[in-house]
């Protein structure tokens, strides 16, 4: 938080109003500034160095506010979680009324000292990039907001996990029609559900990952797919009513909904022929990968793409709520290098992704060394610490200098993290 004379602040706050709440400032700050403790995502000013890391990862531009005010007046958390919009700027003569003379001239900024890295997690390094790969295309972004969304039509809804299972995962299909809509493998788009919360206010939107290639689910068509998951229970097991996932697997051939973004500049794939992805994932975090690999066969089939390498990392708890599974083993073999972990087979070890990725480690470890390799890992956040270590683990014992490696990855957009 940049001070003067320590009487003024330039405090940093999120837009509630454009906030889609998708976590990604929460899991990149490194003071544990965010939180999120009722929904809506606030900044604590005693823990805000303004370091400035989670403004490049918002993929709505909420995150980029910030408030000149006295120290002592402060916006608290529990003001901020309170609104429903952000306060409109003091004038001069309001700031000086209310912190005297000193908040007239600015001095030299002032920061908290930053945090020893040594001996913390793995997951809190923050060695995702927030740069894509230098050949990926140009991602739009923001081209329709809360205040102009566009309406999409649903032409497809088809249930991908096991019929007789209680986790009831779709792939939606959504036409724009002539409405310009453009996105890219890894982007992510708003879906605004219908009515208003307990309290009165409308639904907050929903973010999900396109799961479709950039030219449509349906090749050549202005449509994009989503794989949504319906939230009948929260990671506890106890009963939940998830209200967008709900609606979205709800709809049917022919309805209509709002629709937000397209969001998203970093986790995108590479464009050029040489590139190899590793991809890692669990449940609906194949969204993204899904995409790619419609992309990258299509590039394939019309003799543009020939040397890159695939390989999938793919992870759920039984093969009956696995995304696709029946489908994943159709993949032909020359295009992409499956591998699924099951963590809850009745009478079969738990299995997790960075067990797979240890027994292909002589495979990953040759692509740690390939500078065209990239990396994406999607999926809840508990895997995220695991499979880092595990990357580690292949580089150092392959005599790779993991520190550095894991600059590199970063810095070259080499490596991106999308977990929840």
């Amino acid at each position: 938080m940049e001070q003067i004379r320590n009487a003024t602040i330039k405090q940093h706050l999120i837009d509630p109003e454009t906030c889609i709440q998708c976590n990604t400032c929460k899991s990149v700050c490194p003071e544990d500034a965010i939180s999120n403790d009722t929904g809506k995502y606030v900044v604590d000013p005693d823990k805000c160095t303004s370091c400035m890391k989670c403004i490049p990862n918002c993929p709505t531009g909420a995150i980029e506010n910030w408030r000149m005010v006295p120290h002592s007046m402060a916006y608290s958390l529990e003001t901020q979680i309170a609104w429903d919009a952000l306060p409109r700027e003091l004038t001069a003569g309001e700031l000086s009324a209310a912190g005297g003379p000193d908040t007239k001239e600015p001095e030299a900024e002032v920061s908290k000292p930053s945090k020893n890295v040594q001996g913390r997690p793995l997951s809190d390094l923050n060695i995702g990039s927030t740069l894509p790969p230098w050949s990926a295309a140009h991602p739009y972004t923001n081209l329709y907001g809360p205040e102009n969304p566009i309406t999409a039509t649903v032409t497809g809804n088809m249930r991908v996990t096991d019929m007789d299972w209680e986790y009831d995962t779709h792939l939606i299909v959504l036409d724009f029609g002539s409405i310009p809509f453009p996105v890219l493998e890894g982007q992510s788009i708003g879906v605004i559900t219908p009515g208003v919360d307990a309290t009165g206010k409308p639904h907050h939107i929903r973010q999900y990952s396109v799961s479709s290639a950039r030219d449509g689910e349906r090749e050549g068509y202005n449509n994009l797919s989503l794989t949504v998951k319906r939230v009948n229970k929260n990671r506890e097991g106890n009963p939940v009513h998830g209200v967008a996932s709900n609606y979205v697997c709800d709809l049917k051939v022919g309805d209509t909904l709002k629709v937000t973004g397209p969001y998203g500049k970093s986790f995108l794939m590479p464009n050029h022929p040489g590139s190899h992805i590793v991809m890692i994932c669990t449940g609906t975090g194949s969204a993204p990968m899904r995409g790619m690999l419609h992309r990258r066969d299509r590039l394939r089939r019309s003799g543009k793409f020939t040397s890159g390498k695939l390989m999938l990392f793919f992870g759920a708890r039984t093969k009956e709520e696995l995304p696709f599974f029946g489908r994943l083993h159709k993949i032909p073999k020359d295009l992409v290098d499956v591998n699924i972990a099951f963590s809850r087979t009745p009478g079969q070890p738990k299995t997790y992704v960075q067990d797979l990725m240890r027994e292909r480690s002589a495979d990953l470890a040759v692509l740690l060394a390939d500078p065209d390799t990239y990396y994406y890992i999607c999926g809840l956040r508990s895997m995220e610490e695991g499979v880092i270590q595990t990357l580690r683990e292949i580089a150092e014992q392959a005599g790779v200098n993991w520190n550095a490696l894991s600059q590199e990855l970063k810095n070259k957009g080499r490596l991106h993290i999308e977990t929840y």
